[in-house]
C-alpha cells in the first residue's frame, strides 16, 4: 500500500444534516424541534439530571460513608513478579513501570509476599509486608523502604 492508494473505510465520514434548509429537505420549517415548547426554543432544554421537578435519584438515595482526600494509592507488585530481574539488581518504581509490572504508580508501588524469589535484588519502594522483606532478605537481597 502506497500514500497515495490510502481513502477512508466505506461509511466511516458523513455529512452533518443541514437542517432548517427548506420543506424539500424533510428537516425544514421547525427543524426538526417540532412546534413550540421548551426544547423548540434556543438555549431550551433542561440541565442533566432534572426529572421535570419530582426529586432526582441523585437526592433520593440515601448518602453513605466519607472519601479519605489523603488515602494514599500504591501500586501492588508480588515477590514472583521479582524474578524476571538479573540478580543483584537495583528494583525502583520507574524500573518496575519499563517492565510493565506496573501500569500507574500514583503514591508509589507495595511489594506483597505472594509467590517465591531466589536471586539477590536490592528493591527501593514506598512500602513492602513484612513477609515480602523475610523472603527477599533470605534470597541474599535487601529492601529499602523510602
Amino acid at each position: 500500500m502506497r500514500l497515495h492508494e490510502l481513502h477512508p473505510a466505506p461509511g466511516s465520514r458523513f455529512k452533518p444534516t443541514r437542517v432548517g434548509r427548506g420543506i424539500g429537505s424533510g428537516l425544514g420549517k421547525t427543524a426538526g424541534r417540532g412546534h413550540k415548547g421548551q426544547k423548540a426554543r434556543s438555549g431550551g432544554g433542561v440541565r442533566r439530571g432534572f426529572e421535570g421537578g419530582q426529586m432526582p435519584l441523585s437526592r433520593r438515595l440515601p448518602k453513605r460513608g466519607f472519601t479519605n482526600k489523603f488515602a494514599r494509592t500504591l501500586a501492588v507488585v508480588n515477590v514472583g513478579e521479582l524474578e524476571r530481574f538479573e540478580p543483584d539488581t537495583v528494583v525502583t518504581p520507574e524500573i518496575l513501570a519499563r517492565a510493565g509490572l506496573v501500569k500507574q504508580a500514583r503514591d508509589g508501588v507495595k511489594i506483597l509476599g505472594d509467590g517465591e524469589i531466589t536471586k539477590p535484588l536490592t528493591v527501593r519502594v514506598q512500602a513492602a509486608s513484612r513477609q515480602a522483606i523475610a523472603k527477599i532478605e533470605a534470597a541474599g537481597g535487601k529492601v529499602e523502604v523510602m
